[in-house]
């Protein structure tokens, strides 16, 4: 296997999960009846750009297609967190009505909706049919489409070049990132910014975010890599800013090599100092990496098996890829040990997880059945999901978190 960025020979394992479905390929009932495929899910680093990253096994179009049940606006959290960018984005690029925004991976309208009232015009590009419909539906202009070199191309003449490129959580999901990053360059207005929001590589071999591997992430970045991508096809991260979203993010602002009114600002040499001081360019730091994922799979199953054999009851909350990945390495498959997970998307209500084939109920189960337990699969929005579910303290249910140490805490 080669590296996709600077195509060197990848040597180094960083883990190995053995296989698993797609973790986003939530189960009908009617493929219940059905075997399901399991790819391996082994993730490398290239020790010579130090880009971390798995084979592709589906081409993208096949995951990000007709079936993809994963909607932006069903956390509270996130929203605000959108919200919060537009007023700052706005203000800071002093965008107004003559301005142009395009958003890539728009998803169901979650960020763009917030343009809407200011006047700014605004459009998305999203391979998934069904959250781009829901945008529509809000009069949220969004084409299906995946970005590439050749679609900026077309873009160009239908749109015009973009004062403003957003791509949240959207870099990993590309298997050509450097052909993904071409595009942002023909589009981009002269004097225009870039900003990419990506969970950052340094969180997640810190805090052994291995649930965040899965296979519908290619890559796994770290800004010095993602800033080599970029200084390769003239582009330039003039700032970088750090957020607590996905367990530790990286927002970077970029622009056109030679544009000299956005210089670079301190931030960007402090985050890749402290990238090489916390050892992310050495051998070493990620070879104990499958140690520290096999210490908490233990701790998880000893947990599920202790309160089996003590007549409790389990439910887990979220039915986020992360959380398939866990179960999944964990080998945990139907309802003997947890016996649902619920989650607020109507979009994943009814249907069952992949591999593990745990159903999906309506968080409103949890008030009936009262059970001991709730397994937080996305513990990065841990505390929403606690605000959410304050009412189970009646009962004495405890929470669960299970990454990045088994954690039992009060409602």
């Amino acid at each position: 296997m080669r590296c996709r960025n600077c195509n060197n020979n990848l040597n180094l394992v960083v883990c190995d999960l053995v296989s698993a479905p797609f973790s986003n390929a939530y189960l009908s009932d009617s493929e219940l009846l059905l075997p399901e495929i399991y790819y391996p899910l082994c993730v490398y680093v290239c020790e010579n750009c130090w880009l971390m990253q798995i084979e592709d096994y589906q081409k993208a179009k096949e995951i990000f297609g007709e079936d993809y049940r994963y909607y932006s606006s069903y956390s509270s959290v996130w929203l605000r967190h959108a919200e919060d960018y537009v007023n700052m984005i706005v203000a800071r690029l002093g965008l107004t009505s003559k301005s142009k925004v395009m958003e890539i991976a728009s998803n169901d309208g979650y960020l763009l909706q917030y343009f809407k009232p200011l006047g700014i015009p605004c459009f998305g590009v999203d391979p998934a049919k069904g959250p781009a419909q829901n945008a529509n539906k809000k009069g949220i202009e969004t084409i299906v489409a995946f970005f590439n070199e050749d679609f900026a191309d077309e873009l160009i003449y239908t749109k015009g070049l973009q004062d403003l490129i957003i791509g949240n959580n959207v870099l990993a999901h590309v298997p050509d990132i450097n052909n993904f990053v071409a595009g942002f360059k023909k589009i981009l207005s002269p004097h225009g910014t870039i900003t990419m929001e990506f969970p950052h590589l340094l969180e997640l071999i810190r805090d052994t975010q291995f649930d965040t591997i899965y296979h519908e992430h290619y890559f796994y970045l770290s800004l010095a890599t993602v800033e080599s991508i970029f200084r390769k096809h003239g582009l330039r991260i003039y700032n970088v800013e750090r957020f607590y979203t996905h367990g530790g993010s990286l927002r970077i602002y970029a622009c056109h090599e030679e544009d000299s009114d956005n210089p670079t600002k301190p931030s960007v040499t402090e985050m890749l100092g402290k990238e090489r001081q916390e050892g992310l360019f050495e051998k070493q730091t990620y070879m104990n990496f499958q140690k520290n994922i096999d210490r908490i799979r233990i701790q998880f199953l000893q947990f599920l098996l202790e309160q089996r054999s003590a007549g409790k009851r389990v439910v887990g909350y979220g039915a986020a890829a992360k959380g398939n990945t866990l179960l999944n390495y964990c080998g945990i498959k139907g309802t003997g040990l947890i016996e649902y997970v619920a989650d607020a998307s109507p979009y994943k209500q009814g249907f069952s997880l992949p591999g593990s084939r745990i159903p999906i109920v309506d968080p409103q189960r949890i008030f009936l059945d009262k059970p001991d337990f709730i397994i937080i699969f996305p513990w990065n929005i841990r505390d929403e999901i606690t605000r959410q579910l304050e009412q189970v303290r009646e009962w004495g249910a405890k929470f669960v978190i299970p990454i990045p140490e088994l954690e039992v805490i009060d409602a």
